[in-house]
């Protein structure tokens, strides 16, 4: 009994003394993004390609919490708010041999806690906690050790007084004000009245650059008779104008080679190429002479998208008509070469195996082929979610068993389309909102719910505001107002 006090003994005293040591020295903005590794990696919205909600939720989350680190490193800053964060973050288990049942049931869980620390070690150590990783490697980290600084540190460091204190004194106790905070929850008419008036200096800021942008947008289109102009991300809008200025440039330096981007869309993103939609890519880390080469190669796209019908179609008659989509919003982003390797492979699968399905008896169904999934599903939407390596059998036993399901779910679609669109512009008129639209992983049944309720609410907040729909309550940089859909009222 003795010797098992004097373990624990010893093992309170080393954590104790750990988290002293810890505590006592000063972390830098590089040793926090290296020892911030493992959560980046844990959360990154390119590892939630095949769902959009929680790639969408992980993409803006980090944008918010990056904002909070680099005030930290501000000289003088000491002006913070608790940020509450919410990340989906992909769990694997250590022992699992099958690669389907290693990222567990769903694959991922959802994370949220609440940051009010004030320094860089704290903030770091109480996310990692949060998500439940290790914070074994902050001991190794190369970290400012001078006396002076550790004194200074040191004396800096906030009194923490006994209860007592506050209930002799009056004063208020800033901890149990955080609690209250924390347990309260939020509602839109709180939120908005805490920040409306940020998002409309914002937002005025903003509008002689939203008029640029739409100019250039514009101009860009009409000279080089583009389809559209779109962005993958959702940068600022100083962000965008940069880059249709540096296309404009090209266009001036090299008219040329943009003669074959006629008719086409042009998407600004994170790699150069086609997109599998039949896109033209352009990344926006790359310079001049990266986008030239796309352009030039625009042909030898046009040929190999040809290659591609033509297989999306082989596809559709060997399997009784279904026609094979692709579907940006649902669908991580693939290049056109990555897409035909896709169809290629899973087109000589089915050619092997020649199942017996009666010709056209599936047209008017949907469907389209993942590569990383390993059983097919049914989408809400009435499309067919078919992984590239199904058991050929299994599909088409799983096809027809839920093709009358299939129809049923693609008129329902279509007739929540309509019913969002009208909503949409009923409650764009009656808040007077200058723009209303969603996120792409806000579902049309979650448009629906959100406007329905928002049309029964009097928000004199929103007049000429631009409002989405997203998961999460946020202020964009330019001025957008951000509201989860399933807002409380």
């Amino acid at each position: 009994m003795f010797c098992c006090l004097r373990v624990v003994r010893r093992l309170c005293l080393e954590k104790i003394l750990l988290q002293c040591i810890i505590q006592s020295r000063t972390l830098s903005g590089a040793d926090a993004i290296h020892a911030l590794k493992p959560f980046y990696f844990a959360v990154h919205p390119d590892f939630f390609g095949q769902h959009p909600k929680e790639r969408a939720v992980n993409e803006n989350s980090l944008k918010r919490l990056n904002g909070y680190l680099e005030n930290l490193q501000k000289p003088g800053f000491h002006s913070f708010k608790p940020t509450q964060l919410t990340f989906y973050v992909r769990e694997r288990e250590p022992n699992s041999s099958n690669v389907q049942e290693s990222f567990g049931t769903s694959g991922f869980r959802a994370v949220s806690f609440t940051l009010h620390t004030r320094d860089l070690l704290s903030t770091v150590l109480d996310i990692l906690n949060s998500c439940s990783l290790s914070t074994e490697h902050i001991q190794s980290l190369s970290v400012n050790s001078q006396p002076h600084k550790e004194a200074k540190s040191t004396l800096n460091r906030p009194i923490k007084w006994d209860k007592t204190y506050y209930s002799f004194t009056g004063f208020k106790d800033p901890e149990e004000e955080l609690d209250q905070a924390q347990r309260v929850e939020t509602t839109l008419t709180s939120w908005l009245d805490d920040n409306e008036a940020s998002a409309v200096i914002k937002l005025k800021k903003s509008l002689p650059l939203r008029e640029e942008l739409e100019r250039l947008k514009f101009e860009l289109s009409h000279q080089l008779q583009l389809s559209d102009i779109r962005w993958q991300r959702s940068w600022g809008i100083a962000h965008r104008c940069s880059q249709l200025h540096s296309l404009g440039r090209l266009v001036q330096q090299r008219p040329e080679v943009l003669k074959n981007v006629k008719g086409r869309t042009v998407v600004f993103t994170d790699r150069s190429g086609m997109s599998a939609a039949g896109h033209v890519m352009l990344g926006t880390m790359d310079v001049h002479h990266h986008w030239t080469k796309i352009f030039e190669r625009l042909p030898n796209y046009y040929k190999l998208q040809e290659r591609l019908l033509f297989l999306e179609d082989r596809i559709s008659q060997l399997l009784g008509g279904i026609q094979v989509i692709y579907v940006e919003e649902l669908q991580p982003l693939l290049t056109l070469e990555e897409y035909y390797d896709t169809l290629d492979s899973f087109y000589n699968k089915l050619l092997d195996s020649r199942l017996p399905f009666h010709p056209q008896s599936l047209r008017g169904l949907q469907m389209i082929l993942e590569s990383d999934r390993y059983t097919p599903s049914l989408h809400e939407f009435g499309h067919f979610t078919i992984p590239t390596v199904c058991d050929p059998a299994t599909l088409r036993w799983f096809i027809i068993a839920k093709a009358q399901e299939a129809r049923e779910n693609l008129k329902r679609r279509e007739e929540m389309m309509i019913t969002e669109k009208e909503l949409i512009d009923s409650s764009a008129e009656k808040f007077s909102l200058d723009r209303l639209y969603k996120e792409p992983s806000v579902t049309s049944a979650q448009m629906i719910d959100c406007c329905k309720r928002l049309l029964q609410e009097s928000l004199p907040y929103l007049q000429g505001m631009h409002l989405c729909i997203s998961h999460f309550y946020s202020v964009l940089q330019d001025g957008d107002l951000c509201i989860p859909w399933n807002w409380k009222s």
